[in-house]
């Protein structure tokens, strides 16, 4: 018996049922886009500010390397937001991956304390915390370096899944030279500092969850491109024969940052190929600045870069890892997402400890967030083309570092950076719009200025109980 419905008719009903199908898909992937997106957040290690082909500032060319050539990162911000005035929580990275996770300034998590403020066991609100409390779907899960030096390890604070309470031991295992060769000598291997090894269990990660239905967040925390070097063959060959650059000039350190930027090339094209794009918040950022040399030299750390016989390799910003000069903590911070224009740049500063709260703002957090928070949201920046300012509880950035031989504090205030020495009681004040090479020390030129950021700081130091305070009387 033949059919009573035509061909043309039964071609028609299956067109409306696939259209009806696809209208289904959009409007899940548009309802998680609003509601529950995913996160994917890359934390690169002692990577600079300059040290990717992506040109950190829209108006100098200095601001990205000379040598290094990160063509998917490149890719990452032309679909994004870079932010030019990006900070890192700390210049040094265990305090850094401590702040990331609480929101908070790495001052007033304290260092000899933090085990008591944050035992095991601690129900502080966590990023994974927060998204859990407002979609019970979410998954979360933490690949490669944790390093807090802290029994607090990634299932501590809500993570669902991951490699546990790693130290920078493994991105170097496959390196059997002496550690006092490591700022010479490099390792050739597939799997340079576990990029590649990391970069599967992430992707894995993200197939199961999108195979599940459950939106995620997932950070991927690489031990690249702290030394020790580590290659593989065919990046280490390519960047002998290029041109060297001035500020970038390693080829083994070349081929590891060129190795890395393959890794994330791999993450975003398996955004894509899952189609959730369109959902899903892709955020970049280094956990400190690079090492000025190699080897590493403090007294130029220090020193004026007027005085440099060579530009360091976070030129032109001043110094690197270990002091909180611009070179230290200012780092490469890109942000791709729902509603974030594309190639665009913002020049409002923005620090690690602002992403709790901004994700915060964008999954709608119904309850008021902790007070003892340091960081305000980001999202009006990124749905308003860099627009706008970031509202915090205090209007002052403050970075500290942790060192016997040279502890010393920096707090940001609008365009001014004061720059407090303990043990010599010496400040050095900047104004980073007209120098951003902090080299025109403003203290005696503008001593009110001083006086006033030098007040806000104590202040701030005091409130939260710092151990600062007590450990450089």
């Amino acid at each position: 018996m033949k059919s009573k419905h035509s061909p043309r008719r039964n071609a028609l009903a299956l067109a409306l049922c696939l259209v009806a199908i696809l209208n289904v898909l959009i409007e899940r992937n548009n309802t998680q886009a609003a509601g529950s997106p995913n996160f994917v957040f890359i934390l690169s290690d002692d990577q600079g500010w300059p040290a990717t082909s992506v040109q950190m500032h829209p108006t100098r060319q200095d601001a990205k390397s000379d040598y290094f050539q990160t063509p998917n990162l490149e890719r990452l911000a032309s679909q994004a937001m870079r932010f030019s005035q990006g900070y890192a929580p700390a210049a040094l990275c265990n305090p850094t991956r401590r702040s990331l996770q609480f929101g908070q300034m790495p001052v007033r998590q304290g260092s000899e304390g933090f085990d008591a403020l944050y035992p095991v066991g601690n129900t502080r609100l966590t990023i994974p915390r927060l998204l859990k409390s407002v979609d019970p779907r979410y998954v979360a899960a933490h690949f490669g370096k944790w390093d807090h030096r802290t029994d607090l390890a990634p299932e501590h604070l809500g993570y669902d899944s991951g490699d546990g309470n790693t130290s920078n031991a493994p991105g170097s295992m496959t390196s059997t030279f002496e550690k006092s060769e490591k700022w010479r000598s490099y390792t050739v291997t597939e799997d340079p500092k576990r990029i590649f090894s990391i970069t599967d269990r992430s992707l894995d990660f993200m197939m199961n969850s999108v195979k599940e239905e459950r939106p995620f967040y997932l950070q991927i925390s690489h031990y690249a491109v702290h030394v020790t070097m580590q290659t593989r063959r065919a990046s280490l060959e390519k960047y002998k024969r290029l041109p060297k650059g001035e500020k970038h000039n390693v080829p083994a350190f070349g081929g590891m940052t060129e190795d890395l930027d393959v890794g994330v090339g791999k993450i975003l094209d398996m955004i894509d190929e899952l189609g959730i794009a369109n959902s899903t918040y892709v955020i970049y950022m280094s956990d400190n600045g690079a090492a000025g040399w190699i080897p590493p030299n403090t007294s130029r750390n220090l020193s004026n870069p007027t005085t440099y016989e060579t530009p360091g390799r976070n030129a032109p910003l001043r110094g690197g890892k270990w002091v909180t000069f611009e070179g230290g903590i200012r780092v490469p911070f890109i942000v791709r997402g729902p509603g974030v224009k594309p190639n665009s740049f913002c020049n409002v500063p923005v620090v690690g400890w602002d992403l709790l709260p901004t994700i915060a703002d964008i999954v709608g957090y119904p309850k008021p967030l902790p007070g003892d928070l340091d960081g305000g949201s980001f999202q009006s920046l990124l749905e308003n083309e860099g627009r706008g300012s970031v509202q915090r509880p205090n209007s002052g950035l403050v970075f500290h570092r942790y060192n016997d031989r040279y502890p010393h504090t920096s707090i940001r205030v609008g365009d001014y950076k004061l720059v407090k020495f303990w043990r010599e009681d010496k400040m050095l004040l900047f104004n980073l719009e007209n120098d951003l090479g902090e080299t025109k020390d403003l203290v005696e030129a503008e001593p009110q200025k001083a006086r006033v950021l030098h007040k806000q700081l104590m202040d701030y130091l005091e409130s939260v109980d710092s151990d600062v305070l007590t450990l450089y009387k």
